[in-house]
C-alpha cells in the first residue's frame, strides 16, 4: 500500500501529525495491514458531571466548527505536538502564520527518519534529507477541517450534533471540550479541545462507533502569537540546492470522464474533487493514471483510489486499519479499487461496492 494513498490531502496539524506518524511506521517496516488497537481511555481530567459553564454561550455546531477552522488557519503559533495510535507514537513541532490571506506553516518529524513538510497555501514541499529527495505537489486546502467552509448547505448538522462537554487544560492552555456526536453507524465521533480565548484546537480524539478512542492528536507545548518569520520559512521552502525534486502532476478531472459512476450515493458524503496522478508502474507494465475521487461529509473525507490491475502489484482483496484510517482494496474487472477513510468500515465498503465502470477510459 502506497504511504500517498494513506495520507490526506489536508493541511492542518493533525494531517501534518498523521503524516509523520505514517511515515515512522512506514520507515519502521511496520505494514499497513496492522490491525491497530483501539483503547478506552479514562474521563479526561476537568469533564466531571456539572463541570460545564453555564455562562458558556449555546454554540450549535457550525458555530464551533467554524470558530475552530478559523482558529486554525488565521493564528500564529510554534508548537510541539503528538499523534498516537494503539501502540503507536510520534511527534513533530509546528511553526504555523498567516499574514492576512496567505498561510504558511513547516512541520519538522521530532521521531522516525527527518522529515520536513512546508505549506504555503496550497503549495506544499517535503524534503527527505536521508535521501536528499523533495516531493513538490499542490494540495487543495490549509485548516481543521478542510471540507467545511465549502459545505454551505449546512448538511453538517444533519449527520452531527455537537454539545459542549466540559473544560481542562492542554499544554497550559485553558480549553472547552466539545463533543461533536454522529447521528448514524456511517461516521465517527470527536472530542476536541479548542483553547478557550481563541477557539484554535489543541487536541483531538476520533472515537468508533462504541465511543472508544481510535486516535488521539494534542500539543504537548504551545506558543500562541508567536513571532513566525514568514520571509524566511519561504527562503527555507525555496532552498532545493542538493535535492532531487519529484514534481508529481495533478490533473484535475471528473469521474464520470474517466468512465465511473457511484451508483448508490453515501449518505452524507458529496463529490468534492477529482484527480488523475501519475503511477509509478515496474518495468514492462503499462502506464497508468490513477484516478482520486474524494468524498466528504465536512468532517471525515474518503478517498476512492482506481488504477489498472497489475498481479505482481496487487494482492488479494481486503481489509485494513491503521488508527482510525480503513482501507479497503477490491478487483473490479480489469482495475483495481482501494478506498481509504477515517470512517467505520461500512461505509468503505458502501464505497467500495457502489463504485460502477461504466465505459472505457477515453483517449
Amino acid at each position: 500500500m502506497r504511504l500517498m494513498k494513506i495520507t490526506a490531502l489536508t493541511g492542518s496539524w493533525l494531517r501534518c501529525a498523521r503524516d509523520v506518524a505514517l511515515a515512522m511506521m512506514a520507515a519502521a517496516g511496520v505494514s499497513c495491514a496492522v490491525i491497530a488497537q483501539t483503547v478506552l481511555l479514562p474521563p479526561a481530567p476537568g469533564l466531571a458531571a456539572g463541570s460545564v459553564d453555564t455562562a458558556q454561550p449555546d454554540r450549535g455546531i457550525n458555530e464551533w466548527l467554524l470558530r475552530m477552522h478559523e482558529a486554525s488557519r488565521r493564528r500564529a503559533y510554534i508548537g510541539t505536538f503528538v499523534v498516537s495510535s494503539g501502540s503507536s507514537m510520534a511527534s513533530a513541532k509546528i511553526w504555523h502564520i498567516c499574514d492576512g490571506q496567505n498561510q504558511m506553516e513547516r512541520v519538522e518529524s521530532l521521531s522516525g527518519p527527518p522529515r520536513s513538510t512546508f505549506r504555503r497555501d496550497d503549495q506544499v514541499i517535503t524534503f527527505l534529507p536521508e535521501r536528499k529527495h523533495a516531493v513538490a505537489e499542490r494540495r487543495e486546502s490549509l485548516g481543521l477541517f478542510p471540507n467545511l467552509l465549502q459545505s454551505a448547505d449546512s448538511s453538517i448538522a444533519q449527520f452531527y450534533s455537537a454539545r459542549l462537554a466540559g473544560h481542562d487544560r492542554v499544554a497550559g492552555f485553558d480549553a472547552d471540550m466539545v463533543l461533536l456526536q454522529p447521528k448514524d453507524k456511517l461516521r465517527y465521533g470527536y472530542r476536541v479541545w479548542s483553547e478557550k480565548k481563541t477557539g484554535l484546537v489543541v487536541k483531538l480524539q476520533t472515537l468508533d462507533i462504541d465511543g472508544r478512542v481510535l486516535e488521539q492528536s494534542a500539543f504537548s507545548e504551545l506558543q500562541l502569537d508567536a513571532p513566525v518569520n514568514m520571509n524566511k520559512l519561504n527562503q527555507m521552502m525555496s532552498n532545493t540546492e542538493g535535492y532531487k525534486v519529484d514534481r508529481p502532476e495533478m490533473i484535475k478531472t471528473t469521474a464520470a470522464a474517466e468512465g465511473w459512476v457511484l451508483k448508490t450515493p453515501v449518505a452524507g458524503f458529496k463529490p468534492m474533487s477529482c484527480f488523475k496522478r501519475p503511477a509509478a508502474a515496474p518495468e514492462g507494465s503499462a502506464v497508468d493514471n490513477t484516478m482520486q475521487w474524494i468524498f466528504s461529509d465536512g468532517l471525515a473525507s474518503v478517498s476512492l483510489f482506481v488504477e489498472l490491475f497489475d498481479r505482481r502489484q496487487h494482492g488479494q482483496e481486503g481489509l485494513m486499519a491503521l488508527g482510525a484510517t480503513r482501507t479497503i482494496t477490491r478487483r473490479i474487472g480489469d482495475w483495481w479499487l482501494t478506498v481509504v477513510g477515517e470512517a467505520p468500515i461500512q461505509t468503505l465498503s458502501a464505497f467500495a461496492q457502489g463504485l460502477e465502470r461504466k465505459k472505457a477510459t477515453p483517449n
